[in-house]
C-alpha cells in the first residue's frame, strides 16, 4: 500500500551542490527533495565524506574505471538511500519513545494533515498511547522522496583521446544510467526541454515500465513551462511505453537558476490550463502508452496511472502556498530559494549564506553568466564574481575549465569548449582585438564584457558543499556561484527547519518585511521588464518573425492580467492585500499597454 505524503511541499533541485545531500538531512521527516546528478566529481567526494561520517566502507571510483560517471552516481545514490533508511528507523524509535519528539514533529506537519490528527488522538488517549503509537508510526510514516535531476541540455559528447565514445557515454545518458541502476524507488526530474536521444534511452531500463501490479519502481517527472510543452513531451514518451508521473510547472522568470521565459504566458494562466485539461493530458498519454506496451509485449495497465501536477517559483507565504493547492488543485508546491537559509536542509557555506541574508531586490538579478546562453538568476557580490573580475583586470580572463560539463560549443574544437573557459575567451578576445580599429570604443567594451562575463558554473555551483564540509578544493580559485530566485530579497535571517515548515503551513511567519509583492504580481513585473529589454536591446534589422513574437508576447501578458483581474475580484484569498494587488494589476496593465512595438 502506498502511503500518503506527509507534506504538501517539496524542495526542488538547487545548483549542483545546494541540495546534493538534502535527502540525508530531511527525508526522515517525510520531506521530498531533488539531488542534482550532473557533477560526478562532487558526487564522488560527497560519497567519500558521508561514508566516513556514517562508518560505511569506501573505495574510490576513479576516472580510470570503465563507466566511472554512472558508477559514481549509482554508488552515491545507494549510499544516500542507506543513510536515509537508517536515520528513518532511528527517528521512528525516537517518536515512539519521546512525547516531546513527537510533539516537535507534529509542529512540522500541516494542520490539515490526517496523520497529524491521528497523532493528536493518540496523545489525548494516554492510556493506550504506548500500545498503539508504534503501529501507527509504521502504518502511516514514510520517508520523503530521494528524487534526482538531469538537465537535458547537459549531454556533452565524451571522447577517449580523439575517439568519440558511444552516445550512452554522453553526460546526461550516463547520469540516467547511474540513477536507473541504483536501488532508489523514486523519480528523475528532467529539466531544460526535450532531448529526444535521452528520452529514447529510457527504453533500456525496465524500472521505468509498469510491473504486473501496475506500479513503477522509477518514475519520470517533467519540469515544463506550459501545457503545450507537457503534451508534446508526454506523448513522445508515451509512444515509447513510458509514463510521465508528474508535470512540474515552474515560473519562467520568478525562479532560481536558469530562467526559461515563456512567450508571455503567466503562471496563473498556465496552471489554469493544466487544471482544465488535465484529463486530456492523462487520456492522450494513456492511449499511446498502451499501444506501445502492447507492441513490446509488455504488461500494460487498463486504467491510467497516477499523474500529479506540481508548481514552483517565487512562492513565499503560507497563503500563496494554500492558494496554489486550493485554486489549481496541485499536488505539491516547490519551496526552493527560502531553504537556502535553512542549514538543516541545504548545503551552503556560511559566508555565502550571510550574503544571501543581506541581499536586497537590487542584488538579485537575471544575468548572462551562464555558458549555456540562457538567462541565469544570481546574486551580486559573490566570491566568484570578485575572482572573475580580478582575472579580467589582470588580462587573464576565463576559467581553467577542469570539469568540462558545459564544454558544449564546437565553434573551435569538435570535442567542445566552454564559453567560460580561458581557451575560448582568449580566442574571442583576440578576434575582437583584430577589429578594434573598425568599431567604436563603446562597442568594443560592450563586446569584451559579453565575452568575459561568463562564469565557471561547474566549479562555482559545487564549491559551497566543499567549503561547508571542509573538503579540499583543488585547482584555480573560482569562489562560489549561488543561484537564488528574486524571492530571496524578502527572507533575511537564518531559519531552523521547524520554523520554515511552520512558515509554510501558516503557524508563524519568518518574513520580517511587510512590502513583499504577491508572487503573481512579482512575476508579471519581471516579464514586463524582460519584454522591454528584448525590444530595447535588439540589434540589426527587425524581422517579421520578431515582430510576430513580440506581439504574441504582449497579447499573452495582457490576457494574463485580465485573467488575474477576474480571478482576484472573486477569491477569498489575499484579503489583507487585495486592494494593493488589484492596483498593481491596473498599474502594470497601463505600463504594458504603453510599450510600443517597433514597426
Amino acid at each position: 500500500m502506498t502511503k500518503k505524503p506527509l507534506h504538501t511541499f517539496h524542495i526542488p533541485v538547487m545548483g549542483l551542490a545546494y541540495t546534493i545531500d538534502s535527502p540525508i538531512r530531511v527525508a526522515q521527516y517525510g520531506i521530498s527533495s531533488v539531488v542534482s546528478i550532473a557533477d560526478d566529481d562532487l558526487i564522488e567526494k560527497m560519497r567519500n565524506f558521508y561514508s566516513k561520517k556514517f562508518n560505511f566502507p569506501y573505495e574510490e571510483i576513479s576516472q580510470k574505471f570503465h563507466d566511472y560517471r554512472a558508477e559514481r552516481i549509482t554508488s552515491y545514490l545507494n549510499l544516500v538511500d542507506k543513510i536515509v533508511k537508517e536515520k528513518f528507523e532511528i527517528f521512528k524509535t525516537e517518536l515512539a519513545e519521546s512525547k516531546t519528539a513527537l510533539e516537535n514533529f507534529m509542529a512540522m506537519l500541516p494542520n490539515t494533515s490526517d496523520i497529524k490528527k491521528g497523532f493528536q488522538n493518540l496523545l489525548e488517549d494516554g492510556i493506550s498511547f504506548k500500545e498503539n503509537i508504534q503501529h501507527y508510526i509504521e502504518s502511516h510514516l514514510s520517508t520523503g522522496e530521494i528524487d534526482v535531476n538531469i538537465m537535458t541540455k547537459l549531454d556533452k559528447d565524451n571522447f577517449d583521446k580523439n575517439t568519440q565514445l558511444p552516445i550512452e557515454f554522453n553526460d546526461a545518458h550516463a547520469a540516467l544510467r547511474g540513477f536507473a541502476k541504483s536501488n532508489l524507488e523514486s523519480s528523475v526530474v528532467l529539466s531544460a526541454g526535450m532531448n529526444p536521444r535521452l528520452y529514447s534511452y529510457f527504453e533500456n531500463f525496465s524500472d521505468f515500465y509498469p510491473n504486473e501490479n501496475n506500479q513503477l519502481k522509477k518514475k519520470i517527472i517533467l519540469k515544463v513551462s506550459d501545457y503545450r510543452s507537457a503534451m508534446i513531451q508526454g506523448n513522445f514518451l508515451a509512444k515509447k511505453g513510458l509514463w510521465v508521473s508528474e508535470y512540474r510547472i515552474e515560473s519562467g522568470l520568478n525562479c532560481g537558476g536558469h530562467a526559461f521565459a515563456t512567450e508571455g504566458l503567466l503562471l496563473g494562466t498556465i496552471l489554469e490550463e493544466f487544471k482544465q485539461k488535465k484529463e486530456q493530458l492523462v487520456q492522450s498519454s494513456h492511449e499511446l502508452m498502451i499501444k506501445a506496451l502492447q507492441l513490446k509485449n509488455q504488461t500494460f495497465p487498463n486504467e491510467p496511472l497516477d499523474l500529479k501536477i506540481s508548481v514552483q517559483g517565487g512562492v513565499g507565504t503560507s497563503e500563496e502556498h494554500d492558494f496554489l493547492l486550493d485554486i489549481y488543485n496541485v499536488d505539491s508546491v516547490g519551496w526552493g530559494t527560502p531553504f537556502l537559509l535553512v542549514p538543516e536542509a541545504t548545503s551552503v557555506d556560511q559566508a555565502t549564506r550571510n550574503l544571501l541574508i543581506k541581499a536586497k531586490e537590487e542584488d538579485l538579478y537575471l544575468s548572462h553568466i551562464s555558458p549555456l546562453g540562457v538567462p541565469f538568476n544570481t546574486l551580486r557580490g559573490t566570491t566568484n564574481e570578485t575572482l572573475k573580475l580580478k582575472r579580467v583586470q589582470e588580462n587573464k580572463a576565463g576559467s581553467s575549465c577542469p570539469k568540462r560539463f558545459l564544454a558544449l560549443s564546437k565553434e573551435y574544437d569538435p570535442q567542445g569548449i566552454c564559453s567560460a573557459s580561458k581557451k575560448f575567451q582568449d580566442i574571442k578576445l583576440e578576434e575582437l582585438e583584430s577589429i578594434k580599429e573598425t568599431i567604436s570604443p563603446e562597442t568594443f567594451e560592450k563586446s569584451k564584457a559579453q565575452i568575459t562575463e561568463k562564469s565557471c558554473l561547474c566549479v562555482g555551483l559545487a564549491n559551497a558543499s566543499y567549503l561547508e564540509n571542509d573538503i579540499k578544493i583543488k585547482g584555480q580559485a573560482q569562489g562560489v556561484v549561488i543561484c537564488p530566485g528574486p524571492n530571496m530579497a524578502y527572507f533575511d535571517q537564518e531559519v531552523s527547519l521547524k520554523n520554515m515548515l511552520q512558515h509554510i503551513y501558516g503557524g508563524k511567519s519568518v518574513l520580517q518585511t511587510a512590502d513583499r509583492p504577491n508572487l503573481f504580481v512579482k512575476e508579471l513585473k519581471m516579464y514586463i521588464q524582460y519584454f522591454k529589454n528584448e525590444i530595447e536591446n535588439i540589434s540589426g534589422e527587425i524581422t517579421n518573425a520578431q515582430l510576430k513574437k513580440w506581439n504574441t508576447f504582449k497579447t499573452n501578458l495582457l490576457d494574463g492580467i485580465n485573467y488575474y483581474q477576474d480571478l482576484f475580484s472573486s477569491t477569498l484569498y489575499f484579503e489583507v492585500d487585495s486592494d494593493k494587488i488589484k492596483n498593481d494589476f491596473v498599474f502594470y496593465k497601463l505600463e504594458l499597454t504603453a510599450i510600443k512595438i517597433p514597426s
